[in-house]
């Protein structure tokens, strides 16, 4: 199981939202530290590697939750 450095509830916000506040929340991050984003908006799958692609983060991976939404991990870069 992954460290958890900071955690975010994006839930129920909609594109691009849950995207800019996973960046202001890795911006306080150290390097090699890690993120975790609480979503629930469908394009978030989508824009979560994307957004960790173009940025130099790591995508870690996603994981349903209990309550519908999904729970992202991103390591920053």
């Amino acid at each position: 199981m992954t460290a958890i450095d900071h955690e975010i509830d994006a839930r129920g916000l909609l594109c691009p939202l849950p995207v800019l506040k996973a960046r202001k929340g890795l911006a306080g991050l150290a390097a090699g530290q890690v993120l975790r984003v609480l979503a629930t908006d469908p394009a978030a799958i989508v824009d979560m590697p994307h957004f960790c692609a173009h940025a130099g983060h790591k995508f870690l991976g996603v994981d349903d939750l209990p309550d519908g939404g999904q729970a992202y991990l991103i390591q920053r870069g």
